[in-house]
């Protein structure tokens, strides 16, 4: 059995009962410090969303670096995902994975499908790494391309199926599934067995937390990564907000 760094720190936050994932969104490491400091004993993932970082510039990056080193001190347990939605040509993607995983160090990524197997080699190859292709998004209009019917079935489903039938060699591939689709959570969740599943969308953009739970835990009653951003971080007690969904979480799963 391969070791899977990212695969071994969350399964052990799972069987803690911890299903939280908790989405950096500011680009400020004195801000994420504190969001870290409130909620490392009670969460699953971080998720740092890359995006607002590099919004500024060389200052942001030196605050996602020192964001991503804090968590490795402060809670060296809690895997972290960068959410950062790469998808590129090969060497491109080399390049990619080269500053994601060796110079940032974090345990895994979002990445898109569009450009194929092929394309994403360079980060699939990495097997003590998790890979988290997007599958279903949360936002509004992600049925426009997602829904198109192909071979006789939504294009989602045909992605999900080529993750997990073709592109899991290493046994290091994860999707992402919006709580906005509960529906579609249910047939990835079909489709995938029981692969992680990273679910955003919880919070601000009203996702359904019972439906995602009902629908998304995997064969162990485990395999959700849920992750609010906004809802926690801007709180006016992100330890306290981090807590209530943890709570919920908690409810949810034993009504399934």
């Amino acid at each position: 059995m391969i070791n899977h760094s990212f695969l071994d720190k969350l399964t052990a936050k799972w069987n803690e009962g911890k299903f939280v994932c908790v989405g950096l969104d500011k680009g400020d490491f004195e801000f994420d410090k504190n969001i870290i400091d409130q909620t490392f004993d009670l969460v699953c993932a971080y998720k740092p969303q890359s995006a607002f970082y590099e919004a500024s510039g060389t200052a942001g990056l030196e605050s996602l670096k020192k964001t991503v080193q804090y968590i490795k001190e402060k809670a060296p347990t809690v895997p972290i995902i960068l959410d950062a939605k790469r998808g590129d040509i090969g060497n491109t993607n080399e390049a990619y994975a080269k500053a994601i995983f060796d110079d940032l160090g974090v345990d895994a990524v979002t990445v898109h499908p569009y450009l194929g197997k092929e394309a994403l080699e360079s980060f699939l190859k990495r097997v003590n790494k998790t890979i988290f292709v997007l599958v279903r998004t949360s936002n509004p209009g992600a049925g426009e391309f997602q829904d198109l019917m192909v071979e006789g079935k939504p294009f989602y489903q045909l992605v999900a199926e080529h993750v997990a039938k073709d592109w899991n060699a290493n046994g290091n591939c994860a999707v992402v599934v919006g709580a906005t689709y509960p529906e579609e959570l249910k047939k990835v969740r079909e489709i995938v067995g029981d692969m992680p599943i990273l679910v955003p969308g919880i919070g601000a953009q009203g996702g359904d937390l019972e439906a995602t739970i009902k629908n998304g835990l995997n064969s162990k009653k485990q395999g959700l990564i849920i992750s609010s951003s906004r809802g926690i971080i801007f709180a006016p007690d992100p330890r306290k907000a981090t807590e209530g969904l943890h709570s919920q979480i908690q409810e949810a799963i034993k009504n399934v």
